[in-house]
C-alpha cells in the first residue's frame, strides 16, 4: 500500500479528523435517539450495522478528505447493507460448513494473522532524517534533479526461451519497430501492444538510469513471464521535480525498505532455527537451507520497485 502524503504533513490527524467527522454525521442523522447512543447506523433484519464498521472501511481507503465524510460514509453503509444482507442467506443456507468456505476463511485467519505479526516486529523503525533524505535525493538524479516523463510504446510477446533470443537478434540487426511488428505477423507470433505515458518514478527502479541514458527511437528488451517485452522510446521530456516536494515520497520509500529489512532479517532468524522438513514430492531437490519466500511487506509498506508516483508527480500533471 502506498501511504500518500503531500507537503510533508502527517496524514494521521486528517485520517481521525474524517472519521470523527463522519461519526458525527451518522449519529447526528439518528436523530439523537438511542440507537445513536449504541453506534447503530444501519439495522438489517435484527442485525446491527455500526459506525465503527464503517470507520474501520473508511481507514482503509485513501485519500478521503474531511468534506467527503458524508457521502464516502453512505456509501460504505450502503454496500454494508448489501453485504450484511448475503451474509445471513450464506448463515441460512450453513455455508460456513462447506468445505470450501471453511478452508478460505482459514487462509484468511492465517494471513490476517502473520501479517499483523509482520506489522507487530516493523513498528518503531526510526523516519529517515533530513540529511538521509537529501542524500537519496542526490544520489538518484534520474529519479528527480534530472527528472523525464516518457512516452512509450510497449509489446509483450508469447515466444519461447529460443525464440525470444531469435527476436532479440532480429532488433538488433534492425530496430525499427514497425518492421518487426510486421515479422511477428508473418511468423505467426501472439503479441499485445499498448502506448503509455510514464514518469521516470513508475518504472522499476533498475531500469530508471537505462532509460535516462536513451534517446527517443531506443528499444528495451527484456525477459517476462510471457516471453518478451519489447519497449520502445516514442518521446521524453524533462520534468524535474524539487528535493522539498521528492520529500516525502523519498522518506516513505525509505521508511518501508527498512520495514522489508526488517521483516526479511526476522523471517530468516526464524527460519534458521525452525525445525523445517520438505515431505514427499516437495522434498525433491528441496534446498538445504531455504532462504525465505519474498516476504509480504507490512500492510503500510509500499513495493520496492517504484517511488509513490502519485506523490512524485503531484503537480505535474501525471496521471
Amino acid at each position: 500500500m502506498h501511504l500518500k502524503t503531500t507537503g510533508g504533513t502527517n496524514p494521521r490527524p486528517r485520517l481521525a479528523a474524517t472519521t470523527l467527522v463522519l461519526a458525527v454525521v451518522i449519529v447526528a442523522g439518528c436523530g439523537g435517539s438511542r440507537e445513536s447512543a449504541s453506534q447503530t447506523a444501519a439495522r438489517v433484519n435484527k442485525d446491527d450495522i455500526t459506525v465503527h464498521q464503517i470507520n474501520f472501511v473508511l481507514q482503509q481507503q485513501r485519500g478521503v478528505q474531511p468534506g467527503q465524510a458524508e457521502v464516502v460514509g453512505r456509501q460504505i453503509l450502503e454496500r454494508l447493507i448489501d453485504q450484511q444482507l448475503a451474509l445471513q442467506k450464506a448463515d441460512d443456507l450453513k455455508l460456513d460448513r462447506d468445505p470450501k468456505v471453511v478452508q478460505q476463511l482459514e487462509s484468511a485467519r492465517r494471513d490476517v494473522l502473520a501479517r499483523a505479526y509482520l506489522e507487530k516486529i516493523s513498528e518503531g523503525v526510526p523516519r529517515p532524517t533530513p540529511q538521509e533524505i537529501h542524500r537519496y535525493y542526490e544520489d538518484e538524479p534520474a529519479l528527480f534533479r534530472e527528472r523525464r516523463v516518457y512516452s512509450l510504446q510497449e509489446l509483450v510477446i508469447e515466444a519461447s526461451p529460443e525464440q525470444a533470443g531469435e527476436l532479440k537478434a532480429r532488433l538488433n540487426r534492425d530496430p525499427s519497430l514497425p518492421n518487426f511488428v510486421e515479422h511477428l505477423k508473418q511468423v505467426g507470433l501472439r503479441y499485445t501492444g499498448s502506448q503509455v505515458v510514464r514518469g521516470a518514478e513508475q518504472l522499476p527502479l533498475a531500469n530508471v538510469k537505462a532509460f535516462a541514458r536513451m534517446q527517443p527511437g531506443s528499444l528495451l528488451t527484456q525477459t517476462v513471464p510471457a516471453g518478451l517485452q519489447v519497449i520502445a522510446i516514442v518521446d521524453a521530456r524533462d520534468q524535474p521535480v524539487d528535493e522539498k516536494s521528492a520529500g516525502p515520497a523519498i522518506e516513505q520509500f525509505i521508511l518501508n525498505d527498512r520495514k522489508r529489512s526488517i521483516v526479511e532479517d526476522n523471517l530468516k532468524a526464524m527460519r534458521a532455527q525452525a525445525s523445517i522438513e520438505y515431505v514427499g514430492k516437495f522434498a525433491k531437490d528441496a534446498p538445504a537451507a531455504a532462504a525465505p519466500a519474498s516476504a509480504p511487506a507490512p500492510a503500510p509498506a509500499a513495493s520496492a520497485d517504484a517511488l509513490d508516483a502519485s506523490a512524485i508527480g503531484k503537480g505535474l500533471g501525471i496521471k
